[in-house]
Formats: structure tokens, C-alpha cells, sequence
């Protein structure tokens, strides 16, 4: 299949959905739409293929009538080798997250509006990222940004916390989308057109160049969710379906990860070197900030999402090394960090793909997403424990899984930068690789307490120890567990067969050479390399003789239930007496508390008679968005208050009202003349 077939493909499997999702019975509903966005996925993943293996490009125009003289290129469809890898990105998730959708939708989310918005949501991500001129584009980023809005507020009706996360993402995409604009505006004018390869030619530089290239970092990096523009990451991604969910950390950010790669590298290279600090700081501050909130949250989806602000913080990291180390002309290094950009983020949506779903699992198993309340799921939801363990240790970049291919690679150009050649790498190189540790030390502790809390010891709640069983005979039950077992084993099969994957990539960007295959593994040119199967064999070396002695253990020491004797005046077996999420973070929490700010609270209730001895103690303890409280919280409490301040000026007077009309057309036509 070609790109131009296969974008095709995409455009007639997303009219089939929404027409499925629309006339379908409520009963077939998710079976018929959720199979056609699954087609919309596999589209859009052959889609890929073929504009990274097909030379020359494929162009689809779409017919737009567009005056001439306006100087607007024609509206094409023409994804490079790197959209296309983006395209297999979004096209993938996509095809899973559908598969889960149809056992997993119900109420609004199963509605002719949620399936209809899901597969508008997969057709407006394939054209950003298969997009060939800025109107395109931002066509495709505004399609991506509505249809992502309404599956959002999917449960506004029943819940208020989605209608505050609703608002908050709304204004958030849509302040991205005005950035974009602007900015796509100021390269178009200066390029005298609208396509990528008329601004790539162009060479837009000076004040002109500086202004657009903020503006387009800002719009993407709103969209990456990177600090100190994720606030809206937090909320929005705990408050969606969790197939939801799963698209939007797993794929849709990723197209802002996207959009920092081509600005920097293809459409305002020149502009942007001078910026590769700014770059680097974005990468590495999202990075660190988020696995710290990550590691201090008891809300599973919220640990989640903070989560994907690491994840796409490393990504940016890895692409503001390699634009460093190519400004001092240590190209093979730099050329490594890209990749490891891009290995970084198709780890990301592998891993983070299967860690929602398996949280939609929890969630619907039990109704809840509070840490401190779950646990014991791994004998009630078995598979659900072992994909989503498999996906937890690719997040915490444990051997053999893609998480620790993707970042042992961007270790190596952190490594093997010449820090000599200028002061600013001589610094950056090992302030990054001591945050990027961080990272990693910090991203282990905060997944061993995600499947611990969750999975292991005893349940902690009546919820918990009660939980609808993993496959049900409701219909659909059975794909759930399906879409779980096929992202674990993409977790596995990415950091198996790294090799393939990142020759691959370094050939999309124009690196042949730079990555060299050896039986699976990889050999990084001037670097050294990396064998999986070498780890592989290593892990099952340690882990066999432990499982041995566990089943010979477990044949001649039978399971046995016996009665405590003597629990030292209290109940030793009590859920009340295990970790919690939250006393599992408190060392954390006292480490970074300057950072993190927590409030706590201590309640001591007495007995009625005796106002010495102690009857209950409750202690809690809140950790909140530091940025938001300090950056955001002042900002909108000041616009309340001008908000205030100009409802004096609707007074519902029809001759204030023409007044103003007849001012403002005054002041247009006195700039029409002056211009």
C-alpha cells in the first residue's frame, strides 16, 4: 500500500465510523465503530510504513478553491519518513485502544457522540502528522483538539471534576492552537507560502524567524505538556475514559514532540540553535518535575499522567542534547540523542498505552483509582497484573523492556559528549545526566509502588476485595484483556529487537550509518553497543534459580491458613497494618518538600470519659501542582476579577451596544485608510 492509499484508507474507515457510530443500535454500537476505528489504526500504521519505506513521497491534494494571490500553496497530505514514523505511532495506539474501547466503553463514552469524537480524534492526529503545508496542519491540530475535548467531557454530567478538567484543557489546546497560528503566520508571510518545504527553503531568520520560532515552541510544548505548560495534563487525563486516556498520553502529545523536532531540524534550523538550551531545560525540568509529582501521587491515572510529563520531558532532553552536540560539531553523538528521541517515544506509547488500559481495568473493576484503597488485584485479574507489570517495568527502564533501550541509548550521548568543546556543553552534559538519573532512580520507586499498591498484599477497601472478575460474559470483556496482552508484548518486543527499530529511525533522519543492526541488538558507531538477547539471557540466569527454589518452596511447604497467636495486643493480618501509597511516598516527600510544599493534617480524637487516652488518629496529607498554585492560580484569580469588572459593560443598553459597533467600525476603516 502506498501513503496516498493509505491516507485514503484513513479518510473512508473514519466516514465508516462515524456513519456506524450514528445509525448502528446502541447494543452493536461499540462493536461496529470500535472495529472501524481499529481499521482507522491499521490505516494509519501502513500509512507509516509506507512513507518511511517508499521513496519518492506520495502527495495526496486535498481540492480546495483558494483565490490566487493570497499566497496559500495547495492543501497536500505528503508525510516524510519522520511523520510517517509518527503516523505508525497514533495509528497503533489507536488500533489498540479501540480494540479495548469495545468492551470497555459504556455510558457516554459508548454514546454516538463518544465514537464518533474517537475516530475524528485518530483522523485529525494522522494529519497533523501526515500534514504537508501549515493549513493542513493546523486543520488536522484543531480536528485533533474539539474531537479530544468532547470525549473528555464525556461524564461531565455525573461528575464536576470532568467539567473543571474540561475547561482548563479546553483553554490550554486552544491557547496552543493561537500560538501556532501566529507563529505559522509570521514563517508563511516571510516564506511568501504555505508549505513546509516553501518555510524549510526560505531560511527565515532575524526578529521575524525569533518571534515565530517561540510561538510555535510555546503551541507545541502546551501540547507535549511540558512545565511549565502541563497543568492541564493532570487533570485531563484522569478525568477521560481510559481508552481515552491511553490515546492522548500515548499518541497525542507525542505530536507535540513532534512539532519541537521539525522546527528545530527542518523548517527554522538556523533560528533555533541559539534556543538549544531553552530546549534543553524544558526537556529536562518536565522531566524531573514529573516523575517527583508522579512518585508522590496516590491517584492512579493522576500518577499516570504525570508520568507522561516525564516521559516526553526525556524525549525533548534527548532532542535539546543532540541540537547542543550538533552546534559543536559532534554530529555522530548528536545524530544518537535524535535517535534516541524517537526510541524514547515509541517506548513511551507502548509502555503508557498498556498502563492506562490496565487502569481502566482497575477502575472498572473496582470504581476505584486511589492507590491507598486498592490492592490484591493480581489473583482476581491476573493478566491485567502481568501486562501491567511488563508495562510498569518498561516505565521503570528495567531490562529487557523498551523503556530501558530508549534510555540507555540517550545515556550513551550524554556519556560520550566532549563536554571541551564549548562551556555551555561542559555544563549541560553532566547537569543532565545527573537530572536524567534522577529521573530513572525516582521513575523505578514510582512503579514499584503503582503494581505494588495495586496488585499485591492484601486489598485495602471493600472494593478491592470484591472486584468484578477480569472477563465477564458481558460483551466485549474478552477484548479488553486482548488489547492489554498485545501492548505488553510491543513493551517486550521493542526492547528486544531494538536493533531494526533504531536503524530504522536513524535512517528516517537522514543518519544512515549511524546505528548499526547485530542480531537484534544494536552497535552505536563510535559509541559501543547494546545485545539484548545478552541481557535476556542474563535476567533469565538470575531469575531462574529464584523461581525454582519458589516452586520446589511452594510443593514442600503447602499454603495453610493458621490463626495468629499472639499479634502483640492487635490484629497482624489487618490491611491496616501494610504500606499505603501514601506512607510509601512519605520519605520522598520529606526529601523534596521545599519543592513538593505538602499540607498535612492531624486529627486526635479522645474518649468520651477520659481525655488522656487516644481513640482515633487521623493523619492526611496533600500534595498539589506547585506551578499551578504559584504560576496559574494568581492569573486566573486576576482574570476573575477583570471578568467582573466587564459585565458593567453589558448592561443590556441596545444604544451602548450600537455605540460600540459604530466605534469599532470607525477604527476599521481609519486603518484601512492609513494602511
Amino acid at each position: 500500500m502506498t501513503a496516498v492509499g493509505g491516507l485514503g484508507a484513513v479518510l473512508a474507515l473514519a466516514c465508516l465510523a462515524v456513519l456506524l457510530a450514528v445509525v448502528v443500535p446502541a447494543r452493536y454500537r461499540s462493536f461496529g465503530a470500535g472495529a472501524a476505528c481499529m481499521g482507522i489504526g491499521i490505516a494509519g500504521v501502513l500509512t507509516g510504513v509506507a512513507a518511511i519505506t517508499t521513496v519518492p513521497r506520495a502527495v495526496l491534494v486535498i481540492p480546495v478553491a483558494i483565490p490566487a494571490g493570497l499566497g496559500i500553496d495547495p492543501l497536500v497530505l505528503s508525510p516524510t519518513p519522520l511523520g510517517g514514523v509518527f503516523c505508525v505511532v497514533v495509528g497503533a495506539v489507536g488500533a489498540v485502544a479501540a480494540l479495548y474501547g469495545i468492551g470497555y466503553a459504556h455510558g457516554a463514552a459508548a454514546s454516538r457522540t463518544g465514537w464518533s469524537a474517537f475516530a475524528v480524534f485518530l483522523l485529525g492526529m494522522l494529519l497533523v502528522a501526515s500534514a504537508g503545508d501549515a493549513i493542513t496542519f493546523l486543520l488536522g491540530w484543531e480536528t485533533m483538539a474539539v474531537a479530544s475535548t468532547v470525549l473528555l467531557l464525556a461524564d461531565h454530567a455525573v461528575r464536576p471534576s470532568v467539567r473543571s478538567a474540561g475547561v482548563w484543557y479546553a483553554v490550554m489546546t486552544h491557547l496552543s492552537f493561537l500560538s501556532l497560528l501566529t507563529g505559522f503566520a509570521l514563517v508563511a508571510t516571510a516564506a511568501h507560502g504555505t508549505s513546509f518545504s516553501r518555510i524549510a527553503a526560505a531560511h527565515v531568520s532575524g526578529p521575524t524567524g525569533i518571534a515565530a520560532f517561540l510561538l510555535l515552541l510555546v503551541g507545541f510544548a502546551t501540547k507535549a505538556g511540558l512545565v511549565p505548560l502541563h497543568v492541564w495534563l493532570p487533570r485531563a487525563h484522569p478525568e477521560a475514559p481510559s481508552h481515552v486516556s491511553a490515546v492522548m498520553s500515548a499518541a497525542m502529545v507525542k505530536l507535540g514532540v513532534y512539532g519541537i523536532i521539525v522546527l528545530t531540524g527542518t523548517w527554522l534550523p538556523d533560528v533555533s540553535r541559539p534556543f538549544a538550551v531553552l530546549v534543553l531545560a524544558l526537556g529536562a525540568l518536565s522531566s524531573s518535575y514529573g516523575i517527583l509529582q508522579a512518585s508522590v501521587t496516590s491517584d492512579l491515572k493522576r500518577l499516570l499522567a504525570y508520568s507522561t510529563t516525564e516521559n516526553v520531558g526525556l524525549a525533548v532532553t534527548a532532542v535539546g542534547i543532540g541540537m547542543l552536540l550538533a552546534s559543536a560539531g559532534q554530529g555522530p553523538v548528536a545524530n544518537v540523542a535524535l535517535v534516541a528521541a524517537l526510541l524514547l517515544v515509541v517506548s513511551h506509547a507502548a509502555f503508557k498505552t498498556v498502563l492506562f488500559l490496565g487502569a481502566g481495568t482497575i477502575l472498572q473493576a473496582t470504581g476505584e483509582r486511589d492507590l491507598d484503597r486498592l490492592g490484591g488485584l493480581a489473583r482476581s485479574h491476573p493478566v491485567t497484573a502481568w501486562t501491567f507489570g511488563v508495562a510498569a517495568m518498561g516505565a521503570a527502564a528495567l531490562p529487557v523492556t523498551s523503556g530501558f533501550t530508549a534510555e540507555w541509548t540517550l545515556l550513551q550521548a550524554l556519556v560520550h559528549g566532549d563536554g571541551r568543546a564549548s562551556t555551555t556543553l561542559a555544563l549541560a552534559l553532566p547537569v543532565t545526566l545527573g537530572l536524567v538519573a534522577l529521573t530513572v532512580g525516582l521513575g523505578l520507586l514510582t512503579f514499584v509502588k503503582a503494581f505494588g499498591m495495586a496488585f499485591l498484599a492484601r486489598p485495602r477497601s471493600a472494593a478491592a476485595a470484591s472486584p468484578r472478575p477480569e472477563v465477564t460474559s458481558r460483551p466485549g470483556s474478552a477484548a479488553m484483556v486482548v488489547a492489554q496482552a498485545i501492548g505488553a508484548a510491543a513493551v517486550l518486543a521493542l526492547g528486544l529487537a531494538v536493533g531494526p527499530v533504531a536503524a530504522t529511525f536513524s535512517s528516517v533522519l537522514g543518519y544512515s550509518g549511524s546505528v548499526l543492526v547485530e542480531l537484534g541488538g544494536l552497535r552505536l558507531v563510535t559509541i559501543g553497543g547494546l545485545d539484548p538477547g545478552a541481557l535476556l539471557l542474563v535476567t533469565l540466569a538470575l531469575a531462574l534459580p529464584v523461581g525454582l527454589l519458589v516452586m520446589v518452596l511452594r510443593r514442600k511447604v503447602p499454603r495453610r491458613a493458621t490463626d495468629v497467636p499472639w499479634g502483640c495486643g492487635g490484629v497482624r493480618i489487618s490491611p491496616r497494618m501494610e504500606y499505603t501509597a501514601t506512607s510509601y511516598a512519605e520519605p520522598l516527600v520529606r526529601v523534596f518538600g521545599e519543592a513538593l510544599r505538602p499540607t498535612r493534617s492531624l486529627e486526635v480524637s479522645h474518649f468520651a470519659e477520659d481525655h488522656v487516652l487516644e481513640n482515633r488518629v487521623a493523619f492526611a496529607q496533600a500534595v498539589t501542582d506547585v506551578v499551578e498554585d504559584r504560576g496559574y492560580t494568581p492569573v486566573v484569580r486576576w482574570l476573575r476579577v477583570i471578568g467582573d469588572q466587564a459585565r458593567r459593560v453589558q448592561n443590556g443598553s441596545i444604544h451602548r451596544y450600537l455605540g460600540f459597533s459604530f466605534a469599532a467600525l470607525v477604527v476599521v476603516l481609519a486603518l484601512v485608510t492609513l494602511t
